[in-house]
């Protein structure tokens, strides 16, 4: 019987699910069926590959980015600027109208020069939305510098209405194209189909990392290993993956699956020249060579290659604690946390109110906990558990459902009947806005730990005090209470390092959609 395992952008169709003891098995050539992640029955009948429908992508939004684009121009061509006349109103109309085209073309050129279609960037991470935030802020840079020169007050409208409302419905329609490319590729559409080879621990490490990391989606047909024969049986975790051939017969196998891109996952017998005449033969197919690096956890924007005499060095820029970008990033906590602590103060009256109907004791519930440098602060919270809680903690350690220093229990008995369901929805996190607006805590950062927990970290868990921590951040939005503690270190340590502005916005957004559909909270 066979099985789709499907985990984040991983889709694999599996024969079996017995564990095997043995990394590589060798059952019946006739196991091995002709499609591994299509359900049975239903044959490919000639359906786009991954690489044509990014290229359709690219298309359906070129057209849609320049209807947005026009629409955006227009309404600032016919918008009054400070209760003026508007351009088409004005006796300038003809002057308005040739900026508007000029305006129109430009616009629509730095989408393409910047690259925004690319189908390498599309439907992943925040390399899509910032290519178009930066092409759409610098044509209206340099609008701003000829209304200047040329003093056209009219023009002013431009900015008043064309570049706000164009950036948002350029962003919100690649928003909306996005979730629903990610839909399809969920259910099986719109795959890049790879084939993965190397030695069988790193093909095992890398199908591993490519089940847990959002990205570029592959249909992944099977692996190929040093002197393995077509028909064995890879293990992992569990599950069996198809060898579909030896790496001395990958560029055959290639055109026998119609795979798209080969995935190189480590060392490989013939080294550098096996890898090198590979890419050559692999043009007959028009498949991408993709090399796996062994070098994990450093985000994009850190990596840099330089050739010096026709060999590809990596430079790893050293992460930056200190600098311009940590002053943007105060600015934000600032305006954000202001904003916030005004509009929710009605909600922070209610839940108040709920607090102190539900029992005795505080409202608030104030704990140390340890900051950037390891500095100690009160991190203040609604109270969400009975007031003796951290005295009958040692009672309940035997119950501890958590790994590592943290203590995780899904049905706490000492969490009050509101402070779950506040839990549940993040509210009693709430107050720590005032942390961040008091400078001791940011938006987004590592989660804040106990002192406790800090002195039983690791030498490398302690790089989590290099920034502030956060209400929020890569925990929050990856599983929250249920991620294992080496998960929830990864990826804090990840953010550490590789933290952005944008980053920050998108880990925003994606845990107030969290907020409305909880899940691994407690």
């Amino acid at each position: 019987m066979s099985q789709l395992w499907k985990s984040g952008p991983f889709v694999l169709k599996l024969q079996g699910s017995g564990a095997s003891a043995a990394t590589v098995t060798s059952p019946p050539p006739s196991a091995v069926g002709p499609s591994l992640n299509r359900p049975e029955g239903k044959p490919s009948g000639g359906r786009p590959s991954g690489r044509e429908w990014a290229r359709y992508l690219a298309r359906f939004l070129r057209l849609t980015d320049s209807l947005l684009v026009v629409v955006a121009v227009f309404i600032g061509y016919v918008i009054r600027f400070d209760g003026g006349h508007s351009f088409a109103e004005s006796r300038d109309n003809a002057l308005g109208g040739a900026l508007s085209v000029g305006l129109v073309v430009v616009w629509t050129g730095a989408l393409h020069f910047y690259r925004t279609r690319d189908p390498k960037v599309l439907g992943v991470g925040s390399s899509e939305y910032k290519r178009v935030a930066v092409s759409t802020t610098r044509v209206f840079g340099l609008l701003a510098m000829f209304l200047v020169v040329f003093r056209l007050e009219p023009a002013w409208a431009f900015y008043v209405a064309s570049f706000p409302l164009g950036l948002l419905a350029l962003v919100a329609n690649r928003w909306f194209t996005r979730r629903w490319y990610n839909r399809k590729q969920a259910v099986g559409q719109f795959l890049v189909k790879a084939i993965v080879i190397g030695e069988p621990e790193d093909v095992r490490y890398v199908l591993k990392r490519i089940a847990k990391k959002t990205g570029a989606v592959y249909e992944i047909l099977g692996v190929s290993l040093p002197g393995a024969r077509r028909g064995m049986m890879l293990d992992v975790d569990g599950r069996r993956v198809p060898v579909l051939s030896s790496t001395d017969d990958i560029v055959r196998t290639v055109g026998r699956h119609g795979a798209e891109a080969v995935i190189v996952s480590g060392p490989v017998p013939g080294g550098n020249q096996y890898i090198r005449e590979l890419g050559w033969r692999l043009e007959e197919h028009s498949a991408e060579l993709v090399l796996a690096s062994s070098l994990t956890n450093v985000a994009g924007p850190r990596i840099h290659w330089r050739p010096v005499e026709g060999l590809p060095l990596m430079h790893v820029d050293v992460p930056q604690y200190s600098g311009g970008k940590h002053v943007l990033k105060r600015l934000l906590d600032i305006v954000v946390a202001s904003v916030a602590l005004a509009l929710l103060s009605p909600l922070f009256l209610a839940l108040a109110i709920i607090v102190r109907r539900s029992g005795p004791g505080p409202v608030f519930f104030k704990q140390e906990r340890v900051g950037k440098a390891g500095r100690p602060f009160r991190m203040i919270k609604f109270r969400s558990m009975v007031t003796d809680a951290e005295a009958s903690l040692a009672a309940l350690m035997t119950h501890n459902e958590g790994a590592g220093v943290l203590f995780k229990m899904q049905n706490d008995p000492r969490v009050t009947s509101c402070g779950r369901w506040m839990r549940r929805y993040s509210l009693d996190e709430l107050p720590q806005f005032w942390n961040v607006l008091t400078g001791e805590m940011s938006l987004v950062g590592p989660r804040p730990p106990l002192q406790r927990e800090v002195e039983a970290y690791e030498r490398h868990t302690h790089r989590r005090l290099l920034i502030k921590p956060g209400i929020t951040g890569l925990w929050q939005v990856n599983g929250r209470s249920d991620l294992p503690w080496d998960e929830a270190v990864r990826l804090d340590l990840y953010y550490v390092e590789n933290w952005s502005i944008m980053g920050d916005v998108i880990i925003m957004w994606r845990t107030f959609k969290a907020m409305c559909m909880p899940s691994g909270a407690y």
